[in-house]
């Protein structure tokens, strides 16, 4: 097993050292060798070692370089050195982080890492928070909460009782929500074609004019941080309003609350710490590894209700029992991770980070701008939206980009337009890959426009 993991590591580290060279997207030839991988079923074992070199072999260079500093997709961060390192020993523990008495040491870390992602993101001191997958159970996890809370207000046991004769919730969204808010949704028996949308403004902000009338049996679902533009709602102005009227606020904020980190952005999330709940992605802009999301809800109370669970051979402990605060029961101790993150950059190393991204994409947009191209979003954080002309030409130029393999972008739709959507969201994202990365998007985009003239 030792002489496997150093083969392993050195594997693995000949891959990182290597990323920084490499193209962002794989060769199709490379795609094309993982059938390799596959064919009949062994009948019989296989030495690890070559099940790791075949994997390795071929796996390593199929891979898409989202560890690396040049890729500006699906707002995907890499993974901070610590938190990858964490994730290694912490596989190699495999702690099962249901509960205390199977895991002392992730049942711990989660407690810690709780504390200190409320203290960094400015949320109430005493909230509850479940780590789960990602956003979409995030988000799904924070509304079951709010399910609980409201049929609670109404009389209703939604746990017991479920949802056949409860009395409706009604649910208020952006029109621009995210799809992961509507898949939770529909997970949870309330709907994804069920809710109110509230029309936007330009930059893809609820406008507070357009809110419908509210109760004590609303959840209102608020943005930190639009996936196209990174523009956040009004936050406190909608919490003031729904709180009066007794509704929940809950707050999508993937990748927006890490906004908090700085004084220079922290402006944007103005009274988002008097929502109810938040649903944060750490495998974005806290860069530790896939998978981790962490659904914070301001009563503890209604989280542990919505997700608890018992049986006479599963005795709990005195302290947080980490299965009564998300979906999953069995599952692997991600808080290590999250941990090794926080603690090995602090405060001012997470501030910095954040700021660095949010200065790189204003890079970005100004030297596509100067170049002549069209950036359709104020860019308030770290998403760029920028147009090469009509859509056919746009999608040609993105295209383009991905194939050439110096970076990655993805293309979107914003507001009637074909865009290039560029997320800076990486610890390894340096002011080179920058440089590097628009100057390829500036040659790609100029060179189709002289082709396209020349038709």
């Amino acid at each position: 097993m030792q002489k496997l993991l150093a083969e392993t590591a050195n594997r693995a580290g000949r891959y990182i050292a290597g990323i920084a060279n490499r193209r962002v997207a794989p060769l199709s030839a490379d795609v094309a060798r993982l059938e390799t991988l596959g064919g009949p079923l062994p009948q019989l074992p296989s030495d690890p070692s070559e099940v790791l070199a075949l994997l390795d072999d071929i796996g390593s260079s199929a891979t898409v370089a989202t560890a690396g500093g040049r890729y500006f997709g699906f707002v995907i961060g890499g993974s901070l050195p610590a938190a990858l390192a964490a994730n290694w020993l912490a596989g190699a523990w495999d702690q099962n982080a249901a509960m205390q008495v199977m895991s002392p040491v992730a049942a711990k870390l989660e407690e810690i890492a709780r504390e200190w992602i409320v203290d960094l993101l400015g949320l109430p001191s005493g909230s509850g928070a479940g780590f789960v997958t990602g956003t979409t159970m995030a988000n799904f996890s924070a509304l079951a909460a709010a399910r609980t809370a409201l049929l609670k207000r109404a009389g209703w046991d939604v746990e017991e009782d479920g949802l056949f004769g409860a009395p409706p919730i009604h649910v208020v969204v952006s029109d621009e929500v995210h799809v992961s808010v509507l898949k939770a949704l529909s997970m949870l028996g309330l709907g994804r074609s069920r809710v109110t949308r509230v029309p936007v403004d330009d930059q893809g902000r609820i406008r507070l004019d357009a809110l419908p009338p509210l109760d004590d049996r609303t959840i209102v679902c608020v943005q930190a941080g639009n996936v196209n533009s990174g523009a956040f709602d009004p936050a406190g102005e909608i919490c003031t309003r729904a709180h009066q009227a007794g509704s929940w606020v809950h707050v999508d904020g993937a990748f927006g609350l890490w906004a908090a980190l700085s004084p220079l952005y922290a402006p944007l999330l103005a009274g988002a710490g008097s929502a109810d709940s938040w649903a944060i992605d750490c495998h974005k802009w806290l860069n530790v590894p896939y998978d981790s999301g962490v659904a914070v809800v301001r009563t503890p109370e209604y989280l542990r209700t919505a997700m608890t669970l018992s049986a006479a051979y599963l005795a709990a402990g005195d302290g947080r029992e980490p299965w009564n605060y998300a979906p999953e029961a069995s599952r692997r101790a991600r808080g290590v991770e999250l941990w090794a993150a926080v603690r090995s950059l602090g405060r001012s190393g997470l501030r910095e980070m954040i700021e660095r991204n949010c200065r790189q994409a204003k890079v970005f947009a100004e030297r596509l701008h100067k170049a002549g191209f069209a950036v359709l979003n104020d860019v308030v954080l770290n998403q760029v939206l920028v147009s090469f002309g009509s859509a056919e030409d746009t999608r040609r130029v993105i295209a383009n980009v991905q194939s050439d393999g110096t970076c990655w972008c993805g293309g979107t739709q914003w507001h009637g337009h074909t865009a290039m959507r560029i997320s800076v969201s990486s610890w390894a994202t340096t002011d080179a890959d920058v440089e590097r990365s628009v100057t390829a998007m500036i040659r790609i985009a100029t060179r189709e426009s002289s082709e396209c003239g020349d038709v």
